[in-house]
């Protein structure tokens, strides 16, 4: 996931992260798509794209490609009108509220000694956007508003955080960790401190927050709690 001054920019972003994984994949666009971004795709095979609208010209060189599904889906930023969803679970149906907590700039509250800058509060809300959709334990790190690496589905949060870290194609100096859910012991705080990760955000709230602050402090890491979980299962 990325984000940019254009379409083109947040592509890029996005692309330049992880050009391996992208392939025969699905492009999402909450913004026009515009030809110079069409031009890019087009080099690559893609399943699906789709965006509120696209430019004409761009329309006109992303059907060139075959088999390529291009979708037009005005709003496509909104929330469906229900707010629930529904999974299957043995035999049986579990039906929950949409998790719609999006974390704002002032949503949330230093526990540590270092205060994270204005681009790493910027990096904390736009990692927490991504990890929303990431299976729970979700680990993602993020810096400059490009997604850098994401660990997912791990029943472990360090293992997740390793995930992330080490698949990383930039260098994480600098970089934010974003957590959809508590830390129950300092090890991630650890992994960040190897990695050159200089915040962290989490929710907060277990019993051995305390431990982890101090381990933040100790490195000089700044840790900012939401007290809002992600869970998604």
């Amino acid at each position: 996931m990325g984000t940019g001054a254009n379409t083109h920019e947040a592509y890029m972003g996005a692309y330049e992260c992880d050009p391996t994984s992208i392939f025969g994949g699905i492009i999402s666009f909450n913004k026009n798509v515009d030809a110079p971004t069409a031009t890019k795709m087009s080099k690559l095979f893609l399943e699906v794209i789709v965006a509120p609208a696209y430019d004409e010209d761009a329309l006109v060189i992303l059907k060139k490609k075959k088999n390529l599904r291009i979708l037009e889906m005005p709003d496509i930023s909104a929330a469906p009108g229900h707010g629930f969803e529904i999974k299957s679970a043995g035999g049986g149906l579990l039906v929950q509220g949409l998790d719609l907590n999006d974390i704002n700039e002032e949503g949330h509250s230093v526990v540590t000694k270092a205060i994270p800058s204005e681009s790493e509060i910027k990096d904390m809300v736009f990692g927490m956007k991504v990890a929303r959709h990431v299976k729970s334990n979700a680990i993602v790190v993020v810096k400059d508003g490009r997604t850098l690496g994401i660990g997912g589905g791990q029943v472990r949060r360090s293992w997740a955080a390793e995930h992330a870290i080490n698949n990383a194609l930039f260098p994480l100096k600098g970089a934010v960790l974003a957590s959809d859910a508590l830390f129950p012991m300092p090890d991630v705080v650890e992994l960040c401190h190897k990695a050159g990760i200089t915040s962290i955000i989490q929710p907060g709230g277990s019993i051995n927050d305390a431990a982890s602050i101090e381990a933040c402090d100790k490195w000089g890491i700044a840790m900012v709690f939401t007290g809002v979980r992600h869970f998604k299962h």
